[in-house]
């Protein structure tokens, strides 16, 4: 029994000193990584303001390698690699927080949050939308739902896009009615297309009740029903717009002298678009009014008179152009200058975004270059 007891209490200092010794190794080593963890994390924070990004991510990757349970350190290395358009990499990063089973629910709505951005910079649409829907009810609602309409918008899936403006919408986000007018106009687009005129103006109607300060449903319906023999309605649709000396109205002025001219309405119509542009001159409009003279026998010197006029006090080169493509009816110009002035009056006959600065021959509603809506104003380059 004796010899027990001295070995118990033999036993207890050395117990005690080795689990001393071995705490004290487990503290060490702590510090050393606690240590280590940050000082890469401030290398890889100090790179990221010089925009070394390559060095950063090193730094980073070595910070997550110390500390694998990190998750703000993930989150930066995601990032990191999506700004450098190394898309899989930040896929798989926000992939792995994801898989973990301790990570809090907002980190894990950001994590997903930051999976769609991946796919969405990348191109993969159809994942983006799925990693976007599962947003639904999260913090980052509005902002899935505004990058949902960015993708339906890019793949003209016009449907989809008006239920998710819709929801933008009631959950006041901002007015999407003006948008969803244009949706409108996309879908009666492709339905004249298809031969179906009956179902686009039905949308087109429908575009009109819904957001009736909206100039694009006006001008694309009385077009339609200018095609489909309804000059008077078209006229009365066009009309409209100019009554309304809406800035938009330019865009239709040379479909409604055709409307007039066809409904045996030129004089009615002329003065219709005299009284818009004496409040906002356009070559547009002057254009119109130029075509309803010359249809009569004794427009075509009124005609010439009236592009003088607007040259007295807006200098412009198409209006001269056209000026002397009258008189040439009654001396012919050279083919070298007529084409000169081609040449010349072509880049300021052109539309120009607003948005990014993309030139076409044509106005569009829908900038093919950025993408952005109404960024194109009525007016040709030359009266910018």
């Amino acid at each position: 029994m004796e010899l027990d007891l001295t070995w118990i209490l033999l036993g207890l200092p050395m117990a005690f000193g080795l689990g001393w010794l071995a705490s004290r190794l487990d503290l060490r080593q702590l510090r050393i990584a606690n240590r280590q963890a940050p000082r890469a994390y401030f290398k890889g924070l100090n790179y990221l303001l010089n925009e070394q990004q390559d060095q950063a991510i090193d730094a980073f990757i070595e910070a997550v390698q110390n500390d694998p349970d990190t998750s703000e350190l993930h989150f930066a290395l995601g990032n990191l690699f999506r700004r450098r358009g190394e898309y899989d990499r930040a896929v798989r990063v926000h992939e792995h927080l994801l898989s973990r089973a301790d990570l809090s629910n907002a980190d894990r709505q950001r994590a997903q949050h930051g999976l769609a951005l991946d796919y969405l910079k990348a191109g993969l649409l159809d994942r983006a939308e799925e990693a976007l829907r599962k947003l639904e009810g999260t913090t980052y609602e509005g902002q899935a739902r505004l990058a949902r309409l960015a993708i339906y918008e890019r793949s003209r899936e016009w449907p989809e896009a008006t239920l998710v403006a819709q929801l933008l919408e009631k959950s006041g986000e901002a007015n999407f009615s003006v948008r969803m007018a244009h949706y409108q106009c996309e879908l009666a687009r492709e339905a004249v297309q298809q031969g179906d005129s009956a179902k686009a103006l039905q949308l087109l109607q429908r575009a009109i009740i819904d957001s009736p300060d909206a100039a694009r449903p006006r001008i694309l319906l009385g077009q339609l029903q200018l095609a489909q023999g309804q000059s008077h309605a078209a006229f009365e649709t066009l009309k409209t717009l100019f009554e309304k000396t809406d800035a938009s109205a330019p865009l239709a002025a040379s479909s409604l002298a055709k409307a007039a001219q066809a409904a045996h309405l030129s004089a009615t119509a002329f003065h219709v678009l005299e009284a818009h542009y004496a409040k906002q001159p356009c070559i547009d409009v002057l254009e119109a009014m130029a075509s309803l003279e010359t249809a009569e026998p004794s427009g075509q010197a009124a005609s010439h008179q009236r592009y003088l006029d607007h040259l007295q006090k807006h200098p412009s080169l198409m209006a001269a152009s056209r000026w002397l493509n009258g008189q040439a009816q009654q001396e012919p110009l050279p083919a070298p200058v007529q084409k000169a002035l081609e040449q010349a009056t072509r880049p300021l006959a052109r539309y120009r975004c607003a948005a990014c600065g993309f030139e076409a021959k044509e106005h569009f509603w829908h900038c093919p270059g950025c993408q952005a809506w109404d960024s194109y104003p009525p007016r040709r380059v030359e009266e910018l």
